[in-house]
């Protein structure tokens, strides 16, 4: 049984109309009543009244995505396939932005409780406590790309690392032994599961002297712009033969800065990224990098969580990984135009 307003109210000792108040910010209650019935309404993990009666007698028809960004080429490909998969299926999105800030995640989890029939969540926060906390537990929820221990949802990833093994494999066969890596945000489960890659394939296949050299990113163009610069200031025998970057953004921030300073790719360096975003192909030199299916994780992650709201589908936690492919292009010595 959903928890009621009035199972708040006896709970807090308090009047079914000083939880409305509480609710709604009203100034007639003292800050410590407001503080003691919002702890009340946490506990019970009560869900207002419009929430409740979506959650349990009617649906809303919308789903919520929560992402850690909403800028780049990267989320815009996510969106496009969930809505794709949305439309397909009579259903509407509410989308929020997280910025890589829990705070920010908590909010955005909350203030869509009582508004979706699920939700789709990408986020470097989620673990089994901070969904707990958050959401309430019969809420069906699909994990994309998360660090999945110890959450009971089901989740879809990419496999990073071995992708990016993959990806320093073909430049250590190519013949490049100074391999550098721009690694993503700290905290990112996918900016980890690369740079873990990167790390493990030099140490199993690159000469025993190879340096390991990681520079720190974002995933923002303006990051890989500023490596490429710190590149550039290195004397030429002090810098890497090859750059690999955790995302696409930021090999072609990097893209412009070494050939703005007068580098010549892949002659002088070679330069591979990650994802596979739409402009990959269009730069010059064009992209090597790793094809990660973007908008097919969003499909299959709208499509399970559909599933789980028509209680036909697993609502375990099983987790479903999905193959990254080589795409070889100009920028590592390839002619391909994939």
């Amino acid at each position: 049984m959903a928890v009621t307003i009035r199972d708040v109210a006896q709970a807090a000792g308090v009047s079914v109309a000083s939880v409305s108040r509480a609710l709604n910010g009203h100034p007639s209650l003292t800050d410590d009543t407001r503080r003691h019935i919002m702890a009340v309404i946490k506990h019970m993990r009560y869900v207002p009244h419009v929430g409740a009666r979506s959650l349990t007698t009617s649906c809303t028809n919308t789903i919520g995505v929560l992402l850690p960004d909403l800028y780049g080429e990267f989320f815009s490909e996510m969106i496009r396939g969930i809505d794709a998969a949305a439309r397909q299926r009579g259903l509407h999105l509410m989308v929020s932005s997280l910025h890589g800030d829990a705070d920010e995640a908590a909010h955005a989890m909350r203030a869509m409780r009582g508004r979706v029939d699920g939700l789709l969540v990408m986020s470097p926060h989620v673990d089994a406590a901070f969904l707990t906390e958050n959401l309430p537990e019969e809420l069906p929820i699909v994990l994309m790309n998360c660090a999945a221990d110890g959450v009971r949802y089901p989740s879809l990833s990419v496999d990073n690392y071995s992708a990016a093994y993959a990806m320093v494999a073909h430049l250590v066969r190519r013949g490049y032994r100074d391999i550098a890596f721009i690694a993503g945000p700290a905290g990112n489960f996918e900016a980890q599961e690369r740079l873990r890659g990167y790390h493990a394939a030099l140490a199993g296949l690159a000469p025993s002297d190879a340096p390991h050299r990681v520079f720190e990113g974002d995933f923002s163009e303006q990051s890989g712009q500023a490596v490429g610069q710190a590149l550039l200031a290195l004397p030429p025998l002090g810098r890497p033969d090859a750059l690999f970057a955790a995302n696409d953004m930021m090999a072609i921030g990097a893209l412009l800065a070494l050939t703005q300073g007068g580098l010549q790719l892949p002659r002088d360096m070679a330069l591979a990224g990650f994802d596979d975003i739409p402009i990959a192909r269009y730069v010059s030199p064009a992209l090597t990098t790793v094809r990660v299916p973007i908008a097919e994780l969003g499909v299959q992650a709208l499509a399970r969580l559909h599933a789980a709201i028509g209680q036909s589908g697993d609502r375990s936690a099983t987790v479903h990984t999905l193959a990254a492919e080589l795409v070889l292009r100009a920028s590592t010595g390839e002619s391909s135009t994939a």
